[in-house]
């Protein structure tokens, strides 16, 4: 993008415009850094990608650095798994932090913050039970009602601070509240929770602490402590702005320097759930393979599928940034990656539901080699030969025997061709003793291969193949949108898992691939001719090929849904 020019000036989203602003205005020094903070709880998804490339890409735009910081204030809900896979899903995105941080390496800053906070009377231990401070919290019209602990001494809120640390206290019987105003206007200041006792063992202190700080009051001290310029955040996180900046107020010693949080729509898709409690539902009831199981909204997911880097960092900048909550087609999300995949996907020859086709008057035992050029896109792309031979393979949908008068593939009498093959005439077919098809008779027009003096012979219907002696057995697994409705959160009469599609995979076995498709190895990108994008699924073995389909070649679900 340039950014120097008018045209560059217009492009810039409000996020980069304020950014520059800041430049010229040498806020922070002219520094800008910015910080990608997931909580290590699950896995991401396509929203954190939303997130991932406006963190990461701010940074590396404007000659910033971007730190990765977990917000590991919650030990119950966490996992070094977590850890793991959110680094790796990063990095698959093709994206590369300054430094991993976590909120953990500033446990010790942020007690000894709120010990100061409690020493100047703005803190103090409230032993009230959660559902008896709901009681006084009042309403956006009425204040709320001070705690009966609001003014005890200091030196007790002290004792009972530390003796919470060291582990004196069961869960839920003391927490740390900030004294500010319950009378504020806004809901958040009302005496907000700072710290409360968790007893589980953290992934990476262990039983050294046994208080842990609320994110209102460890992220924006976080940033402060790391030096970040720009905090991004959600819209949600808005209304917690302002208690952002009085936490900050209240730490700051220096004037030159301070971090602004600033808030971007979150991305919203059609007919999938964002939410990590309903995701990890769906993985630990089973109603899903793991957190990678292709359907899911999972990076992982989306990469086991055979969606590539650039497809999502392509899809996350057509949509942009805005200051309002939408919803987005995921046809849009499907689009990006066609796009790319048409690119750079080989072409290849898959029948997914084969039959027999026998070409009489080819020579019994002759095999020849047809040139089959590997992605038209890309003149450097080269090509490869597939075996053509008497039997051979087509999908069982291009044959009918009594066929409608625009039915332009295979049919008794009908000329079609082979695709980079010959033009071939059905002859007869072969049932068996319920009347299925088992095998499909044509004669073939021997001057008529591909490039050819008769291959330039007008037919109306080009075909797909492979070789019965020379193609690979395969399973492949279709995947579709998991759930029925178009936004599975607006359903409130049913449950989320009723809403899912039963239709979202299924698994054909007795397909046939063409030998070049013995190289493939795991996540390689192929455009299975007339079908869709698939890639190679990791569970694949030697003698077991797996096919997961990324995206038809087209969008056939918006046809599917009209006619429901």
């Amino acid at each position: 993008m340039d950014t120097n020019g008018e045209e560059g000036k217009k492009s810039l989203n409000f996020i980069e415009a304020f950014v520059e602003k800041d430049l010229a205005d040498g806020r922070n020094g002219g520094r800008v850094q910015t910080r990608f903070p997931p909580e290590p709880n699950g896995y991401l998804h396509i929203g954190h990608a939303k997130a991932v490339c406006l963190d990461f890409g701010i940074a590396k735009k404007y000659g910033g650095i971007c730190k990765l910081r977990f917000d590991d204030t919650n030990p119950g809900r966490e996992d070094v798994e977590y850890v793991d896979s959110i680094m790796e899903d990063i990095k698959w995105l093709g994206f590369q932090w300054d430094e991993v941080v976590y909120a953990s390496d500033y446990f010790r800053q942020l007690y000894d913050f709120a010990i100061e906070l409690i020493k100047q009377r703005k803190a103090y231990i409230d032993e009230q039970s959660s559902e008896e401070i709901a009681g006084q919290k009042g309403t956006p019209v009425q204040p709320g009602m001070n705690s009966p602990y609001r003014e005890r001494p200091t030196e007790e809120n002290l004792d009972l601070f530390r003796r919470m640390n060291e582990g004196e206290f069961e869960e839920g019987r003391m927490i740390l509240r900030a004294k500010i105003d319950m009378a504020s206007s806004n809901m958040h200041f009302r005496d907000p929770v700072m710290y409360r006792i968790i007893k589980h063992p953290h992934h990476r202190t262990g039983t050294e602490w046994h208080v842990y700080p609320m994110y209102d009051f460890a992220h924006g001290q976080s940033d402060y402590f790391e030096g970040v310029t720009h905090s991004l955040c959600t819209l949600e996180f808005e209304v917690h702005r302002p208690l952002y900046d009085y936490y900050i107020d209240l730490l700051k010693k220096d004037d030159n320097y301070r971090p602004r949080q600033t808030e971007f729509n979150r991305l919203n898709l059609t007919y999938t759930v964002m939410s990590k409690r309903k995701l990890l539902q769906l993985v630990q009831d089973g109603l899903v393979n793991g957190w990678d199981d292709p359907r899911m909204p999972t990076l992982c997911g989306y990469r086991r599928r055979g969606f590539t880097p650039l497809s999502i960092r392509n899809f996350v900048d057509k949509i942009g940034y805005t200051k309002y909550d939408g919803i987005v087609d995921v046809a849009l999300l499907e689009h990006a990656v066609r796009e790319d995949l048409n690119r750079i996907a080989p072409r290849v020859s898959a029948v997914l539901d084969p039959v027999k086709l026998m070409i009489t008057n080819y020579p019994e035992g002759q095999t020849e080699m047809t040139e089959a050029v590997n992605n038209p896109e890309d003149p450097t792309a080269g090509s490869h030969e597939t075996a053509f031979s008497r039997e051979l393979y087509i999908e069982r949908e291009d044959f009918m025997e009594d066929a409608p008068k625009k039915f332009f593939r295979m049919t008794p009498g009908q000329e079609v061709r082979l695709k980079g093959a010959y033009i071939v005439k059905c002859t007869g077919v072969k049932k068996n003793a319920e009347g299925g098809i088992e095998e499909i008779y044509a004669e073939y027009a021997p001057d008529t291969k591909s490039g050819m003096p008769e291959s330039n012979r007008k037919v109306k219907g080009t075909l797909h193949w492979v070789s019965v002696a020379h193609s690979l057995p395969a399973e492949v697994r279709l995947y579709d949108r998991l759930f029925l409705a178009e936004n599975p959160a607006e359903e409130k009469d049913k449950g989320f898992t009723e809403l899912l599609n039963p239709d979202s995979l299924q698994v054909l076995t007795g397909c046939r691939v063409e030998a070049e498709l013995q190289k493939a190895k795991p996540y390689d990108h192929f455009q299975f001719q007339r079908t869709g994008y698939f890639n190679l699924d990791p569970d694949s073995k030697d003698g077991k090929l797996i096919f997961n389909r990324t995206v038809s070649l087209k969008d056939s679900w918006s046809k599917v849904k009209d006619k429901a």
